[in-house]
C-alpha cells in the first residue's frame, strides 16, 4: 500500500495525530503533516482547508484529519469541491465510508477514541477500496450537488 496522504489536526487532535503517525508508518503510508505542530489553541478550519485543498488539487488522493469531535474538521473540509470527508468512530464506519461513499478524507474524533480504536479505524479506512457500481452512481450525484445553484 504505497501511498502518501495529507495529515492535519487542531489542538484537540494534536496528540492523537502524533500517535496515528505510527499506524500510518506500519501500513507503509507516507504523509505530509500539515499541522498543527503544537497543542496550542488554533482554528480547525485552517488545517482542514490545507488538507482538503491538497486533495482537491490532486497533490494527494486521501487525507486524515483529527479534532476533538471529528465533526468540525469534516464540515470545513467538505466545503472544498471534490472532498468527501467522513467522521468515523468505528472500523466498520470507516470501511463503509470508503466502500460506499468513496470518502477521500477520514476525520477522527480524538476525544472519543482510545489510541487502539484510532489505529483500527485508520487501518480500516486506508485498507478499504471504493466498490463503485450502484455506489458510484450515488457518489456522482454528490459531485453534481457541488455545482448546483440553489436559490
Amino acid at each position: 500500500m504505497a501511498k502518501k496522504i495529507a495529515l492535519g489536526a487542531d489542538h484537540a487532535g494534536f496528540e492523537e495525530k502524533e500517535k496515528v503517525k505510527q499506524t500510518l508508518e506500519e501500513l507503509g503510508i507516507e504523509y505530509e503533516d500539515m499541522g498543527t505542530m503544537t497543542p496550542e489553541s488554533v482554528d480547525y478550519p485552517d488545517y482542514a482547508q490545507k488538507v482538503a485543498e491538497s486533495i482537491a488539487s490532486g497533490k494527494y488522493e486521501q487525507g486524515l484529519l483529527v479534532c476533538g469531535s471529528g465533526t468540525g474538521m469534516a464540515i470545513a473540509a467538505n466545503k472544498v469541491k471534490g472532498v468527501r470527508a467522513a467522521v468515523a468512530w468505528s472500523p466498520e464506519i470507516a470501511a463503509l465510508a470508503r466502500q460506499h461513499n468513496d470518502a477521500n478524507i477520514l476525520s477522527l474524533p480524538a476525544r472519543f477514541l482510545t489510541d487502539s480504536q484510532s489505529a483500527d479505524i485508520v487501518k480500516a479506512f486506508f485498507e478499504s477500496e471504493f466498490e463503485g457500481g450502484r455506489h458510484g452512481k450515488r457518489v456522482d450525484k454528490i459531485k453534481g450537488l457541488e455545482d448546483a445553484d440553489f436559490k
